[in-house]
């Protein structure tokens, strides 16, 4: 049997998962594998047979780290399967909620790289950058969405509310005196991580990117390119087949890369690969994300209606709601028939990532393995959902197992 290091759980990120690397007598990684151990959620499940406005509430339990980004994915989705259109000013305030939390966990993924990136003697002042940023754009958040963890404003059919002329004002001047302590932050970040002397090349992959959108999002999902395998069939060890708590999720028959440097290479023209390039990439988009969020404030009518009235017995069709997320495309799909939710799934970004994450560890030494798997920022609670039980005594079959 070959070496193998085992880290369980891997650290610094939201869930539990495991890192398993076999190794040569150098310790150099010859086979990475990640896999998700956070045990079974099943919000999936809860949504079905109630009405279509459950899911939203529902699904931005999903994880206290992302929870605008499965929100607004959840309420797309909704928006979709009963065949609202929402208002102009709804999307504008859906698109400055989700840019400014964007800012929000980008910083708050820097404070979890901090100690690999950050010369002590400058520690305290990334802690306190990160504590200005975060301030300020959740404050935003707050003020549009009603809440910055659980935003209870994001409402199927628009917004529960337009924001007032008063807040539009506070908003813009409060982030246009961020915008040059952001950029401080930017630069901080980026000079930490190319000067923490980690390999050029660690991280490096070449799979397809996978990234709708350049800021936000879309409702266009292709089911014809999109496929899962069993965990089962995608590991080479039988022990973490069986382990293995999400299911691989493939576009065009592969796994893909999601994330801020897939959206940043597929819009902005960044061609950078690996470790490097993730913490780099999403430093940049942090501004991107400003810009997103000025545009869409500037735009904004306080004076326009910021929700519909809409038929609750629903299309029969299925509904796509494609966000991205900080961490990558966020889908979630639902269909409603006479009012009530027939089918719900969610495909997020760590589930689209597990399959790439571990792979990128190899060619290195094994203690570089940590670096990579939080470069991804993965959050594992999102990417477990369904039990599998038995179809005749409903019996759960694998108590640790978990389906989408």
């Amino acid at each position: 049997m070959k070496d193998r290091v085992v880290i369980s759980p891997t650290t610094r990120q939201e869930g539990h998962a495991e890192l398993v690397m076999e190794v040569d007598d150098e310790g150099i990684v010859t086979k990475g594998m990640y896999f998700s151990i956070t045990p079974v959620r099943g919000l999936e499940k809860m949504v079905l047979n109630k009405a279509p406005e459950t899911a939203p509430v529902l699904c931005q339990r999903i994880c206290g780290v992302c929870p605008i980004p499965h929100t607004l994915a959840s309420a797309e989705a909704m928006d979709m399967a009963l065949g609202i259109e929402i208002p102009t000013a709804a999307k504008l305030l859906r698109k400055a909620t989700a840019a400014a939390h964007g800012i929000n966990s980008a910083a708050i993924h820097h404070f979890l790289v901090a100690p690999d990136v950050v010369p002590e003697d400058k520690f305290v002042d990334a802690v306190n950058s990160v504590s200005e940023v975060r301030k300020n754009v959740q404050y935003v958040v707050d003020m549009i969405a009603g809440e910055g963890i659980h935003p209870s404003d994001i409402r199927v059919g628009g917004m529960a509310r337009n924001i007032t002329p008063f807040t539009k004002e506070r908003l813009i001047e409060r982030m246009t005196a961020l915008k040059p302590k952001l950029e401080a932050h930017v630069e901080f970040i980026k000079n930490c991580v190319l000067e923490a002397g980690l390999p050029k090349d660690l991280g490096v992959v070449n799979q397809p990117l996978m990234a709708m959108d350049a800021t936000y999002g879309t409702n266009e999902f292709d089911m014809d390119k999109f496929s899962e395998v069993l965990p089962e069939a995608w590991y080479d060890d039988p022990e973490i087949g069986t382990r293995a708590c999400s299911v691989i999720p493939l576009w065009e028959g592969n796994n893909v890369e999601t994330g801020p440097r897939a959206r940043m290479e597929k819009y902005q023209g960044f061609k950078d690969k690996g470790v490097i390039a993730q913490h780099v990439a999403r430093a940049d988009e942090m501004l991107k994300n400003y810009d997103a969020c000025m545009e869409a404030l500037d735009a904004l009518d306080t004076s326009a209606p910021a929700n519909v009235s809409y038929d609750k017995r629903g299309t029969g069709e299925l509904g796509f709601g494609v966000i991205e997320g900080p961490r990558g495309t966020d889908v979630h799909m639902a269909k409603v028939v006479e009012g009530k939710t027939q089918f719900y799934s969610a495909i997020v970004p760590t589930t689209w990532n597990i399959p790439t994450m571990g792979p990128a560890t190899e060619g290195f030494h094994h203690e570089f393995g940590p670096h990579v798997i939080r470069a991804y920022d993965p959050c594992l609670s999102c990417a477990t959902h369904v039990m599998v039980v038995d179809d005749e005594d409903k019996s759960i079959l694998k108590n640790e197992m978990v389906r989408i």
